[in-house]
């Protein structure tokens, strides 16, 4: 995944994930402020998990392994 504009940074969207965490557990929200939160959660899970898939896809390419080889 490159960084497209409006796309966070891994780093970005693991830190936003990091304190979307932190605000659920500290509890005080809403219903729908923690709705809207564990949504926004899912999303940036999502963009790290996508990160972190491309990132093994270009180190395999790197190694030479292939999906057969795993």
């Amino acid at each position: 995944m490159t960084q497209a504009a409006g796309n966070p940074s891994f780093e970005q969207a693991r830190d936003e994930l990091a304190d979307v965490v932190r605000r659920l557990e500290a509890g005080g929200a809403t219903l729908e402020e923690s709705l809207a939160l564990w949504e926004r959660g899912e999303e940036l899970a999502k963009i790290c998990q996508t990160w972190l898939d491309d990132a093994r896809a270009r180190l395999d390419a790197a190694r030479g392994v292939t999906a057969d080889d795993q």
